[in-house]
């Protein structure tokens, strides 16, 4: 592994609570459109069945780095969390399973499991075979539970053991939470109390563990809550949704820290955490602005379901991560319960009349 690859490979650790930092290479190599797609009036499903089609080789997705496009295993599970929320494109899904478990797949996004080993990058992978049903034990030849649990310091946080340092922060915390909660042996109290006790004293949860000054992210607090909630900790929770609940737009959407406009991956986090955490009002905001960020059917066919980054229009280099996400908040499952079961095999189309173009 060269010192390139390594902090390339950080940007997909919490891409499920970041905007794209690097623009989709699905365009050249997408998947063409099912015959058998069907039409929709559902947006979570019309969602998940434009990002079936961007798959690269109809199995993955790709990111670009100085000219150069390297397979992107964090959007991918983005993108298999996003077919099991939407109910859809089951096939597309199973073929990203199985990308996924390949040796040098799994191996290039995970470490090699001695040297090299990330903590929210086996969370993440840990949640999305959970979530498609598969043996979490043996998938790709690696034990995703026990590899998480060994990364788990005595103080309870998840933390990599790489010779380029610690990257792992509350996003990974919160996904190996949810995680190993869904395990036979659930999640470890010391790593629940880890997360509870990083809370800022307004109630929001920081991205950043140990800063001198605790400063509340609406990504980290909309993962943290969810992974609370599912443990138990209530209190905590509704401290983290009420914090979000003070802190959404006049849109209904929600920004990311440090910006002003709202974007569809941090409102699709955010409306998953207070639909699945029962703040209804909140929640159908944050959905309302979600589907207003939707292509409908006035525009091209070639992008109708996806949803754009933000109100400036949509942008194919943002377009995958921010429809992956936006699916989340369209459809309001938690990551706790999440399940591929049932989820039709094609990949919708949304249903617009015939005399559209």
């Amino acid at each position: 592994m060269s010192s390139f690859r390594r902090p390339l490979r950080l940007f997909a650790i919490p891409a499920l609570a970041l905007a794209t930092v690097l623009p989709a290479a699905a365009a050249a190599h997408a998947a063409p459109a099912a015959a058998t797609s069907s039409p929709t009036v559902r947006p979570d499903a019309a969602a998940g069945g434009w990002l079936a089609r961007q798959l690269v080789d109809g199995d993955h997705f790709e990111s670009v780095f100085n000219g150069t496009a390297y397979p992107d295993q964090g959007l991918t599970i983005d993108a298999v969390l996003a077919f099991a929320a939407s109910h859809s494109s089951d096939q597309a899904a199973a073929k990203a399973t199985a990308w996924l478990a390949k040796p040098e797949v799994i191996s290039g996004y995970l470490g090699d499991g001695i040297t090299e080993a990330y903590a929210g990058a086996t969370a993440k992978l840990l949640l999305a075979v959970e979530v498609r049903g598969g043996n979490p034990t043996a998938f790709g030849g690696v034990d995703l539970p026990a590899r998480l649990r060994s990364l788990q310091t005595a103080e309870g946080r998840f933390s990599d053991r790489s010779q380029w340092g610690d990257y792992s922060n509350a996003f990974g915390q919160s996904l190996a939470v949810i995680a190993l909660h869904r395990t036979a042996g659930g999640a470890p109290a010391t790593a629940v109390d880890f997360l509870a006790n990083s809370q800022c004293a307004d109630g929001g949860y920081p991205v950043a563990f140990g800063q001198a000054t605790c400063a509340s992210d609406p990504d980290a607090t909309a993962l943290a809550a969810q992974a609370l909630a599912a443990t138990g900790r209530t209190a905590k929770a509704d401290a983290g949704l009420g914090w979000l609940t003070a802190h959404q737009n006049a849109d209904g959407g929600f920004s990311a820290a440090g910006a002003a406009a709202s974007n569809a991956n941090t409102t699709g986090l955010a409306t998953q955490a207070l639909l699945a955490g029962g703040r209804f009002g909140a929640g159908l905001k944050g959905w309302s602005s979600l589907v207003k960020l939707q292509q409908g059917c006035a525009t091209d066919p070639g992008v109708r379901g996806a949803v754009a980054y933000d109100a400036t229009g949509f942008n194919p280099a943002t377009g995958a991560r921010a429809t992956a996400q936006a699916v989340l908040g369209l459809a309001g499952t938690p990551l706790a319960t999440l399940s591929a079961a049932g989820g039709r095999p094609d990949a919708p189309v949304p249903a617009c009349p015939a005399t559209t173009r």
